[in-house]
């Protein structure tokens, strides 16, 4: 067996299939930016509520 198709095989046997591994980072990708999503929402509830309560007790009151 010549070299070359030796080293063919070889680097064959080592190839492998990483089509699972960019849906896995896609997924990663998603969920990480759910995570801001959500905790940016919950800061600036928050936020937006005191300030909300705060025209509605000068406007009111």
């Amino acid at each position: 067996m010549p070299l070359m198709s030796m080293i063919r095989l070889w680097i064959a046997g080592r190839r492998t299939d990483d089509t699972g591994a960019t849906m896995v980072e896609y997924a990663m990708l998603v969920s990480l930016i759910a995570v801001v999503c959500v905790v940016a929402v919950s800061a600036l509830g928050s936020g937006m509520n005191e300030q909300f309560e705060m025209l509605t007790t000068t406007t009111v009151g």
